[in-house]
């Protein structure tokens, strides 16, 4: 587990794995703030290509900055172009889930000559001002009425739309994150609440995080292939943002996974990794 230093001097950890002679994928993660693990393999990703998992700041192996504003979204940006010097890559592929897509973003509007790929796994649409309509996501999770824990996990969502969700509320509602809400996708759950800094997550998308005009008008400038991958259960990234979101960059295709959500990569592992790991390759 190698470790870098910050611009700030933050000791920022990143982990390797998989095999190959290609430079790593760097691969961002989302919570947002949550510790890289939760990652696992990407659906196999690592036996397909080299990848490099950076700890944001404060969460994982990586430390806490001196200065807690710094979790903010727009001021990591450095942390990554660091990295990429840390690695010793001209130009490199990136890729961000959820929230990390948000700073894969940012990055890429940055810092566009920088990349040779860009894959945006289920992303937040937040750095780029896109939203999905309250009326669509509850189109998209009615598709799962049949599931015997639909009716408490869509009144739930109720609460939290009203935005008087609590903990309880939030633990209800996590069958929706994924497609399949068996014991795998528990078990991938309950690591959630130790893998997150709720501190630094409260920052990230804090006000000043995202321009979203700028940033929209800035991917016109990202040249490398970029893929928007989207699940299709997913109430966060819906495929109808997906398609909007590709549509922002000259080489940008949107990708939807039937049958899977938040986590594509353990919905379907076989599909993610034809799909990303082709892109990739």
């Amino acid at each position: 587990m190698p470790i870098f230093s910050a611009p700030d001097g933050t000791a920022l950890a990143v982990h390797l794995a998989g095999s190959g002679a290609e430079p790593p994928v760097v691969c961002l993660p989302g919570g947002p703030m949550r510790a890289g693990s939760y990652l696992g393999d990407l659906g196999g990703l690592t036996a397909r290509r080299r990848v490099a998992v950076l700890d944001l700041r404060g969460t994982g192996d990586s430390a806490e900055p001196a200065d807690p504003a710094t979790y903010r979204c727009d001021r990591q940006i450095e942390d990554v172009e660091a990295l990429r010097k840390h690695l010793g890559l001209d130009r490199f592929a990136l890729l961000g889930h959820s929230a990390g897509a948000s700073l894969a973003v940012r990055y890429a509007a940055r810092y566009p000559h920088r990349l040779s790929r860009l894959a945006l796994i289920t992303p937040s649409p937040r750095a780029v001002g896109f939203d999905v309509p309250p009326a669509e996501r509850r189109r998209i999770m009615a598709r799962r009425t049949g599931e015997p824990w639909y009716a408490t996990a869509a009144a739930a969502y109720e609460s939290i739309a009203a935005k008087t969700a609590t903990r309880a509320d939030w633990a209800a509602f996590a069958p929706f994150y994924y497609g399949n809400w068996d014991a795998a996708a528990r078990r991938h759950q309950s690591g959630e609440a130790g893998q997150r800094n709720g501190a630094a997550a409260r920052v990230y998308n804090a006000p000043g995080a995202f321009e979203p005009e700028t940033t929209r008008a800035a991917l016109g400038a990202v040249t490398a292939p970029v893929l928007v991958l989207a699940g299709e259960l997913d109430w966060i990234a819906s495929p109808a943002i997906a398609d909007r979101f590709a549509g922002l960059f000259p080489e940008g295709r949107a990708v939807v996974l039937p049958g899977t959500a938040h986590y594509p990569w353990l919905d379907d592992p076989a599909a993610f990794g034809s799909a990303v790991g082709g892109f990739l390759a």
